[in-house]
């Protein structure tokens, strides 16, 4: 597929088969991260549809553990939100952030924007793959897409309340792409989601599209044809253009 070699490819949401890149077939567990913090139905989380393409998609190449994971900021149980949205897939372990055993990890920027460590769950760690499936939404004039989803992997437990509040969700975001290894991000944009903050409020209208590719990528093909600027992306860029990504 071209997002092998950079870049993101958009396909329609009708006829969207996911083809796994070459990695998922050597993989022994890859790891699933949608948007599942509401029972409620696409685009304020991520379809059930797209999500059962990429299932099917990794097993047409293996037989990997396939591992979905999510967390509430508010430290409530998402397996009833699993159970809302339809997440019953055969042959896929769904795990919760706040069950899990978490593990201290080092941001390796000089300068971190927020985090200079980052709890996450060690099972993000163990797995070989690691795919983001965000829906596609438009938060006050910012794109919301594969990056900022890696969010609900911070532990509530370790970042309640005034924590995450006292900080930019444009810099946790940042520090998250450089310090967790996802390596695809994919954009559910069957519908999107247009809004001013609350995830609630917003408008949702036909869209018809699903984005793939590296998550640095991929969000910056969303914002580009969404035509907005999308806040944490411009962090990332000044530093992968100091590092010579």
């Amino acid at each position: 597929m071209a997002w092998e070699g950079g870049g993101a490819v958009i396909f329609d949401a009708r006829d969207f088969v996911f083809r796994s890149p070459p990695e998922v077939a050597r993989a022994r567990r890859v790891l699933l991260k949608p948007s599942a913090v509401h029972p409620l139905p696409h685009p304020i989380t991520t379809s059930k549809e797209t999500l059962e393409a990429v299932i099917s998609g990794i097993r047409q190449v293996s037989d990997a553990d396939i591992i979905l994971l999510e967390g509430n900021q508010e430290g409530e149980s998402v397996y009833p939100i699993y159970r809302s949205l339809g997440y019953d897939f055969p042959r896929v372990h769904r795990l919760d952030v706040k069950d899990c055993v978490w593990v201290e990890v080092e941001n390796p920027l000089a300068k971190p924007f927020a985090l200079p460590t980052v709890w996450v769950p060690n099972i993000v760690l163990s797995c070989d793959y690691l795919i983001s499936i965000a829906p596609f939404r438009i938060l006050e004039g910012s794109g919301s897409f594969s990056i900022e989803n890696l969010i609900g992997l911070l532990p509530a437990a370790k970042y309640q309340g005034r924590v995450l509040q006292s900080l930019r969700r444009e810099d946790i975001a940042a520090d998250l792409y450089f310090t967790l290894p996802f390596d695809l991000g994919i954009i559910d944009g069957r519908k999107r989601l247009i809004g001013e903050g609350d995830l609630l409020q917003g408008q949702a209208e036909e869209y018809g599209k699903i984005f793939v590719g590296e998550p640095y990528e991929v969000d910056l093909e969303a914002s580009k044809v969404a035509g907005v600027e999308t806040r944490y992306l411009r962090l990332i860029g000044q530093v992968r253009e100091e590092l010579k990504f």
